[in-house]
Formats: structure tokens, sequence, C-alpha cells
């Protein structure tokens, strides 16, 4: 490799395990661990987005775990200028560090950045915002796949404000958000090794039951109850916490709010799955296997050396 500093990526589908790997070979490599799960930067928001538990994060040194209010907007390029800066202070100590989390957008923003977006008039967003409140996310999802079947098919159709931002974009300039995304990709001062857990999806299905009810168990309920005030941020549009604040509103009874996440959670999984099977960079390990952390520190060593 043409440089000392690396950028380990470790990718995969929701409850494949990432978090522990990450820490052994952040300890096996004597180094830190940065998030890129969007939804654990929010501090608000830990029993349903399953962040670290508080003697993993004791064992290794973690960023962007809790960096976030759920008041606070912010995007993939954001995340994209921070962890670059973030990279930067860190590589002047350590060699190799460590990028792990399920939010594929936000790791193609490290490792390959974004062009830039033009700012659009506020009406229309607003406007938008209105057209979800009136006829439901259904009807946007339409629109985009009308306006925009290339970003359609790759974006997580069920993220609102995904959504609404392409559609923004769409109608402010007359032109599709897939436009201007770049075709290729940014240099960057550092080599990345990308490694992705996997496993059979009947066992990987059944690892995202038990931690929904694992979940339920540790009080997401309540989590998500004190959060009701706040139900209309952007933030809390998410798994977990979508289907809860139907079941306080009535429209359903717990069990089958509970279900619906575990449903909605399994889909999620899938969609993550199509989003990193597409990376051809990716080196893909079985994520339950006895001698994982061998296999992946071996991997990296000779990717290294």
């Amino acid at each position: 490799m043409n440089s000392s500093k690396t950028l380990i990526v470790i990718a995969g589908p929701t409850a494949s395990g990432k978090t522990a790997a990450a820490i052994e070979i952040a300890k096996h490599y004597n180094t830190v661990v940065i998030s890129a799960d969007s939804r654990q930067f929010y501090r608000e928001m830990s029993i349903g987005t399953a962040k670290p538990t508080s003697r993993e994060l004791n064992e290794v040194k973690h960023y962007f775990i809790d960096s976030l209010s759920i008041a606070e907007t912010y995007t993939a390029g954001d995340y994209e200028k921070q962890c670059l800066d973030l990279l930067e202070e860190l590589f002047k100590t350590h060699p190799l560090v460590v990028l792990a989390g399920g939010s594929g957008l936000f790791i193609k923003a490290v490792c390959e950045g974004f062009d830039e977006f033009p700012e659009v008039d506020p009406d229309v967003r607003e406007r938008l915002n209105n057209e979800l409140t009136n006829y439901g996310l259904t009807h946007l999802q339409e629109k985009l796949k009308t306006v925009d079947p290339d970003y359609s098919s790759s974006v997580d159709i069920s993220n609102p404000q995904r959504i609404i931002r392409a559609l923004e974009v769409f109608e402010g300039t007359g032109r599709p958000y897939s436009s201007y995304r770049k075709l290729t990709s940014n240099n960057r001062p550092f080599n990345i090794i990308k490694l992705g857990l996997n496993m059979e999806r009947p066992v990987l299905y059944q690892r995202i039951n038990q931690r929904v009810d694992d979940m339920v168990r540790q009080g997401l309920v309540d989590e998500v109850k004190s959060l009701l005030p706040y139900r209309q941020l952007n933030a809390l549009n998410t798994v977990g916490y979508s289907e809860l604040f139907d079941y306080f509103d009535g429209k359903t009874d717990l069990n089958t709010a509970i279900e619906l996440i575990k449903q909605n959670t399994r889909r999620f999984a899938k969609r993550q799955m199509t989003w990193f099977g597409k990376d051809k960079e990716i080196l893909w390990f079985k994520a339950d296997s006895q001698t994982l952390i061998h296999d992946m520190s071996a991997m990296i060593d000779s990717a290294l050396f």
C-alpha cells in the first residue's frame, strides 16, 4: 500500500455483529472506532438504536456516538466533512482506524464523497412536507420513482427525509437528485480496506427478532414514550420508533407494534444487504464464524504487508 494510513471499514446489515467485531479489531490493532450508524449519533435514542453498551464503550474509544441531539439537522455531507477532519487528527497517532456501521450512505460519504448539491428554495421542502402529511409517504415514493428511478431504486424508501430531499432537488433544479451524485470517487489521502459481515438470512432474521425482544425488555416502550413530544423530528422517523408512536396513537396494539418492528427491521436489513452487495470492494466474512476476528485480522495484515 502507498500510505501508512489505513481506514478499516466494517459494514453489514443490522444485528450482524458489527459492534463486537469492530471492538475486537480495534483492540487487536490498538486503535479507535468511528461509528457509521446514523441513528446512534443521537443522544436521546439509545435502546432502539442498539448502541454499544457502556462496557463496550469503555473497552475502545468510540466517536460519533451520542454526538447529536434529535433536534439537530444532520446530513451525510456534514458527516463526511467532520469525519475526514477527525481522521486527519487520528491518523497522526494511529496508523489504522476502524469505521463501523450499517449506514451505507454515510460510509460512502467518507470513502468516496459526493458532489455539491444545490441550495433549493425552502418553500419547496415545506410544500413536500405538507404532501407527506396530507397524502402519505407512498405518494412521495411513487413521485420519486417517476422523476428519478435510479435514486428510487437505491435509497431507503422508508425514510421520508431522504425522499423529500431528492424530490426538492428535482423540483428546485429540474435535474434528478441522482445526476448530482458522483460518478467517480474522490481520492482520499489514506488507504481503505472494506470488510463485510453477513450470515444466512434465516439466522440473521432470528437475531433481529431476538434483538427486538431484548430491546422491549430493556425499556424501548418507555424510551419511545419519552420522545412523543418530539415525534415530528426527522431523526425519529425510523424503525423501532414509528411503530410505537402508532401504538401510543391507538392505531395498533403493543404486540402488533412489536411484530411490525421485527418485520420492518428485517426489511431494512435486506435493503442494507442489497446496498452493500453492490460494492465490489467489500471482502465478505461469515459473521457467526468462530474464527471471525482471526480471519479478518489476517486479511488486514495481508493487505497491509
